[in-house]
């Protein structure tokens, strides 16, 4: 399994120029603005490249790593980025990142997307004061009154979970309400969800080799005007399994793509459900390189098919 660090460590000493300066982020006359989807069914926009907490984030967040975690957040936010994706089970992250986006004065420049799951992934029964407490642990660590996001995480205890977020977004002390799923197995159990219930987002894993999502829940999300943060957008790290060894092919530069992770950040953020992606580092040269995937331009259908012909062609 090779992680993007070590794919990094080894393009380098191909002689691959990897390393992002924040000069690429900039136009010729100054800033180059991030690319921004709307919520559905508000006028607010958010950028389509955000960042999340699990994985690599989760470690040095564990670990105790207050500086990472701070260099990681601030460089999201100096370079225009703000959806910040976290959850109770990501080890310390939560809590972590809560502490030092109130001691830096971030919270108001993230939108802060958190979930709730006292149950499990096992699917047994949420008890309600536990889902309740944890959910004031939340409101707590981070700080932000209202928080802008509180998913039910990995669709645990549906009526019981969602019928708390409910009330407290009635309450005013969350803006937006939702549920996630990555299992294969229960993308079915998603669809009637959206269909029948108040969901303002969902959380979902797409990539350019996992497009299950276009098949049947993209398709919904625009239907009932639902918003879509993505997970694994780099198929955690199959895709950089795959790319290792290879050179972008040269046509990439038409999407003005300079890395492999803005290849794999523009397939998925060009779908135009996508509302914002959310990869997980603990770099942050690995922050303004994903955040190169919101400027400059997107593959149209053409070129999407384009993306997934090359990877498929690498198998």
């Amino acid at each position: 399994m090779i992680t993007r660090r070590e794919y990094l460590k080894l393009s380098a000493a191909a002689g691959v120029a990897l390393a992002i300066s924040p000069k690429l982020l900039l136009a010729d006359d100054g800033p180059r603005a991030l690319i921004t989807r709307v919520i559905p069914g508000t006028s607010e926009q958010l950028p389509v490249v955000g960042l999340g907490s699990s994985a690599s984030f989760s470690r040095i967040a564990g670990e105790g790593d207050a500086a990472r975690v701070r260099e990681v957040l601030e460089a999201m936010v100096q370079h225009g980025g703000r959806v910040f994706d976290t959850a109770p089970s990501y080890g310390a992250s939560e809590d972590v990142a809560g502490r030092i986006a109130q001691e830096a004065g971030l919270g108001d420049r993230l939108f802060w997307a958190t979930k709730l799951n006292v149950a499990g992934r096992g699917g047994g029964a949420a008890d309600p004061e536990a889902a309740r407490a944890q959910l004031e642990q939340s409101f707590a660590r981070v700080g932000k009154s209202p928080v802008d996001l509180v998913q039910v995480h990995n669709m645990a205890d549906i009526p019981t979970q969602l019928g708390i977020l409910g009330e407290a977004k009635a309450a005013g002390r969350i803006r937006y309400i939702g549920a996630t799923n990555t299992s294969a197995g229960r993308y079915a159990e998603l669809e009637p969800l959206m269909r029948d219930k108040a969901l303002d987002f969902i959380g979902v894993d797409y990539a350019v080799d996992n497009r299950a999502m276009e098949e049947r829940i993209f398709p919904l999300a625009q239907e009932h005007g639902i918003g879509v943060l993505v997970y694994a957008p780099f198929g955690r790290t199959r895709l950089w399994q795959r790319v290792e060894g290879q050179a972008l092919p040269e046509w990439a530069a038409e999407y003005d793509i300079a890395t492999w992770g803005q290849f794999f950040l523009k397939f998925v953020v060009s779908h135009p459900a996508v509302t914002a992606a959310t990869p997980a580092t603990s770099q942050a040269r690995n922050v303004i390189d994903n955040l190169g995937a919101a400027t400059g331009r997107l593959p149209d259908e053409a070129g999407r098919k384009r993306m997934v012909a090359h990877i498929e062609s690498l198998a």
